[in-house]
């Protein structure tokens, strides 16, 4: 296993935004319904102050694992957008734009313990990024470019998500690996009535790897059993109610629209994923050896944590993970692992990136086969492999 990333350059590109996070005391009790009722006062801890969304969660989390990344946003020439290039590092949003009379994009992040996150976000500059904010030179001289949330950036979904795809196109032609992530749109939203299907089925052929959540995929290519699902699921966390074959339908579909590796995100059930029978096409961050990343079904466990802060970040911190197995020639399995590590890490603390630990650390955490994993209650047809310590089936040819 490598000892360090340092010569792996990656960018991570898309959403920016300044979080405002209170901490909420781990004693407090109830749903959501009685603890955020009008016209209550509600007593909450310091609040955290830090960046978010996807360049900085993903972005920042590769920092902390050793990996070389650049920075490509967008701000306003604002205070919030001050803040935002010093939390980051001047030298890592050398590619950033700021941009004169726009506002810095922020959110505030209702975190309860046990309770999913609710958040309210101000899009800011992030709705007008575009094609020409990406610096393209610096992308050129990275191993994979990794662009996050464009639900939530107005022009990457309007027309079909014309400029999204003209920017895979081109960094695509680099021979960058491209890499991309998704959030779960408000269906009453603009960005939650653009046909993602149509935006998907252009798109992806010039994405190699796709990391979406299962809710996320599932709104954009079957809003029908998104519905279900999420009606099957009432109050509690959807991803519970997905059926193993909802995956694999969807990991189909994504595969023929020209995805090389689909890895979908189950949060506390953990991690899917799915390759093409040809991953040789998916630029500099290929592995060496194909043949173990090549038509691969797999699903690998969350791990059991301890001391749960809140899930802020933790899928941004899954991908990071993923993508240094990649970049480590890992096989999929550690992958997976490393991903779930990673993301095991994270949701140890509050916020996004400080539960986070460095390379050496995170790979003694992965060869630990001792840690408890959550069941991620799969079918029958799944068999499980205490040497990778992740779940195959009868289509995997390697189990």
């Amino acid at each position: 296993m490598l000892k360090t990333l340092a010569d792996k350059r990656v960018m991570v590109a898309g959403h920016i935004c300044l979080d405002i996070a209170p901490s909420f005391p781990a004693n407090i009790s109830g749903d959501i319904h009685t603890i955020l009722t009008p016209g209550k006062l509600v007593n909450v801890d310091q609040a955290i102050l830090c960046t978010g969304g996807t360049v900085s969660n993903t972005g920042l989390a590769l920092v902390k694992l050793g990996v070389d990344v650049v920075l490509n946003g967008k701000v306003g020439d604002d205070h919030l957008g001050t803040i935002v290039k010093s939390c980051l590092g001047q030298k890592r949003a050398a590619s950033f734009k700021t941009v004169a009379g726009q506002s810095t994009s922020y959110s505030v992040i209702i975190a309860i313990p046990g309770i999913d996150r609710i958040f309210l976000h101000n899009p800011g500059t992030n709705d007008t990024f575009g094609f020409e904010d990406i610096d393209y030179a610096a992308a050129e001289k990275c191993l994979l470019f990794h662009f996050g949330y464009p639900p939530l950036m107005k022009r990457m979904f309007q027309n079909n998500g014309a400029e999204l795809i003209e920017i895979f196109k081109r960094v695509r032609e680099m021979g960058v690996t491209t890499s991309l992530d998704m959030t779960l749109p408000d269906p009453a939203s603009e960005s939650g009535q653009a046909n993602w299907a149509v935006i998907l089925k252009k798109l992806l052929p010039y994405v190699d790897i796709f990391l979406p959540s299962v809710e996320e995929i599932a709104f954009m290519l079957d809003r029908e059993l998104f519905t279900k699902r999420k009606a099957q699921a009432g109050h509690t966390d959807p991803v519970h109610v997905y059926q193993t074959a909802d995956y694999q339908k969807f990991a189909d579909m994504l595969l023929d629209m020209g995805v090389k590796i689909a890895a979908i995100k189950s949060g506390i059930r953990g991690y899917y994923l799915r390759t093409s029978a040809d991953i040789s096409k998916i630029g500099k961050a290929a592995p060496q050896t194909y043949a173990p990343w090549s038509n691969r079904e797999l699903w690998a466990p969350s791990y059991k944590a301890a001391k749960f802060g809140s899930a802020t970040g933790a899928g941004d911190a899954t991908i990071a993970g993923f993508i240094c197995g990649l970049l480590s020639d890992f096989s999929p399995e550690q992958s997976l692992c490393l991903a779930n590590t990673v993301g095991w890490q994270n949701v140890r603390n509050v916020d996004a990136l400080s539960g986070i630990e460095d390379w050496p650390a995170t790979l003694n955490y992965l060869a630990d086969k001792t840690r408890p994993q959550n069941d991620p209650a799969l079918d029958s047809s799944w068999t499980f492999n205490p040497q990778t310590m992740v779940y195959h089936t009868p289509r995997d040819p390697k189990p």
